[in-house]
C-alpha cells in the first residue's frame, strides 16, 4: 500500500535525508472562476529518513501567480501542528491554495529542529498550479 500511496505524489524533494512529497489537485467545485478565483488542494507527506529525531518548527511558502504576483506565507508548524518525526516516521497533512489566475506555482521550505537544537532547512519542491482550460 505504501508504494501505491507514494505513486500519488507528483513532486518530491530530498534534503539531508528528509523527503517532502507533494500531490496537488485543482478543485473546480471550490473555485469561483466567474469571480477570478481558482483553488487547489495539496497533500504533503514528510518522511524522516535520518538517524535522528526532528521536529517541524516553521514553514515558508512562495506562491506565485501567472502575472508574477508573489505571496509569501510564513508561520509556525503546519495546519496547527509541529509534528515530531522519529527516524523512519512520516507525517501527512492537507491544505489549500487560492490564486486569482488559472496558473501559478508554489515552492518553499520547512525548518526543523534537530535534537541538539540546530536548525535543519528542508526544501519543498516546486509545484506548478494549472487549472484546466475548460474552467476559464
Amino acid at each position: 500500500m505504501q508504494g501505491v500511496l507514494a505513486s500519488l505524489f507528483q513532486h518530491t524533494a530530498i534534503t539531508e535525508g528528509v523527503t517532502v512529497r507533494v500531490a496537488v489537485n485543482f478543485m473546480p467545485d471550490q473555485s469561483r472562476v466567474e469571480a477570478g478565483r481558482w483553488f487547489w488542494v495539496y497533500h504533503i507527506r514528510l518522511e524522516n529518513g535520518r538517524d535522528d529525531t526532528i521536529q517541524l518548527r516553521t514553514r515558508h511558502w512562495r506562491i506565485t501567480d501567472s502575472q508574477g504576483l508573489v505571496r509569501l506565507v510564513d508561520g509556525e508548524g503546519v495546519v496547527g501542528e509541529t509534528p515530531v518525526l522519529r527516524p523512519g516516521a512520516t507525517h501527512d497533512y492537507v491544505s489549500g491554495c487560492e490564486l486569482t489566475t488559472r496558473h501559478g506555482s508554489m515552492e518553499g521550505y520547512y525548518t526543523f529542529a534537530r535534537a541538539d537544537g540546530r536548525a535543519l532547512r528542508v526544501a519543498i519542491p516546486f509545484c506548478p498550479l494549472a487549472a484546466p482550460a475548460t474552467t476559464s
